[in-house]
């Protein structure tokens, strides 16, 4: 879609009020790590031209909330990861981050989850996670009325491989324990990233690409106890769920909050041919479930909106859906 037929869908939007009308479920991260972004209103009309049902806020942003009213697209919110330990400790910051980003959106934004912290277990700041979890949490009764969750790396892990002997990993489990316990009572989903990019830049002359693409091949497939595994985006995904049923969380849902493939910056398999084949393979594929769990469909979100100019240099910079000038890198068909 080039930028002049991108603008008229815009357009068109913005005059009729139109909903949106993609795959439920399918959503994509809105990162704003770039100084030649559009504006907050005309990438939310972006969203709704390209049929995206959801989006992700790695940070509150009261302009980007702003232009989400009455667009019906469902959010994530996330709290910056340097926010933790106030969120913690302080039950009226907490109260005073509810009623600034969330109370005066309600009702006219659509949130799904709020994470507290991106990515920091293990680390030093993963202590701070649960407790600040639990003081957003606590403040539903006042109107925040969402679940609050976190997000974690698959580096989580210590064990992945085969599929069902996944497992936490010494370092992350004392904390990721508890966090499993304190979701499973409230019926709140683990956020994941899950990337096979990463896998296969690792070694690509171990990792085939097909596997690593969801391009199901035969010479590709991983069995694990009778279960034949032709891709590994559900490879990874059902370590996960066999980490969290050993932690004490069966039946706990994941939602992938990240995945995505870059069209260029010199990694291995970087291109825009194989990242439209990830993308759009993800979007046809998540609907069916793994085989840990057939037929439950996957939240998922991928990675990311635009090409982000401030990022590190090389792959960061290309893993967006679209240029900086809201033309498309390649073309998503998120009706699929």
């Amino acid at each position: 879609m080039d930028a002049v037929l991108v603008t008229a869908a815009i357009f068109g939007l913005l005059l009729c009020g139109c909903s949106v009308s993609g795959v439920e479920g399918i959503g994509v991260n809105y990162g704003m790590i770039g100084n030649n972004l559009p504006s907050p209103d005309k990438v939310i009309a972006l969203y709704r031209a390209s049929n995206i049902t959801d989006i992700r806020l790695f940070h509150p942003d009261t302009t980007v909330l702003a232009a989400l009213r009455g667009s019906g697209l469902g959010v994530v919110l996330g709290t910056l990861n340097e926010d933790l330990a106030r969120l913690a400790t302080d039950a009226s910051f907490a109260a005073s981050w509810v009623q600034s980003y969330v109370q005066p959106f309600a009702g006219a934004v659509r949130f799904r989850y709020i994470n507290a912290g991106n990515e920091v277990i293990p680390g030093d700041e993963a202590a701070s996670v649960l407790p600040a979890m639990r003081n957003l949490q606590s403040l539903r009764p006042a109107g925040l009325g969402v679940p609050v969750t976190t997000v974690v790396a698959t580096s989580v892990l210590g064990s992945s491989y085969p599929p069902s002997q996944g497992a936490f990993s010494e370092a992350a489990l004392p904390t990721v324990a508890p966090i499993v316990s304190f979701l499973a009572s409230s019926g709140t989903p683990l956020l994941v990233n899950v990337y096979p990019y990463f896998a296969y830049s690792a070694d690509p002359s171990s990792v085939r690409l097909d596997y690593a693409l969801l391009l199901p091949s035969t010479s590709a497939a991983v069995t694990d106890g009778g279960v034949t595994y032709t891709n590994m985006f559900d490879a990874i995904l059902d370590a996960v769920y066999a980490a969290l049923e050993k932690a004490g969380g069966q039946g706990l849902e994941v939602v992938v909050s990240e995945t995505g493939w870059p069209s260029g910056g010199g990694g291995a398999g970087a291109s825009v041919e194989n990242a439209a084949a990830y993308s759009n393979n993800l979007v046809r594929h998540v609907g069916r479930g793994t085989p840990r769990r057939p037929g439950k469909a996957v939240e998922t979100y991928i990675f990311a909106m635009f090409n982000e100019n401030q990022k590190p240099r090389g792959v960061e910079r290309n893993f967006g859906l679209f240029h900086p000038d809201m033309s498309a890198v390649y073309h998503v068909d998120f009706s699929a």
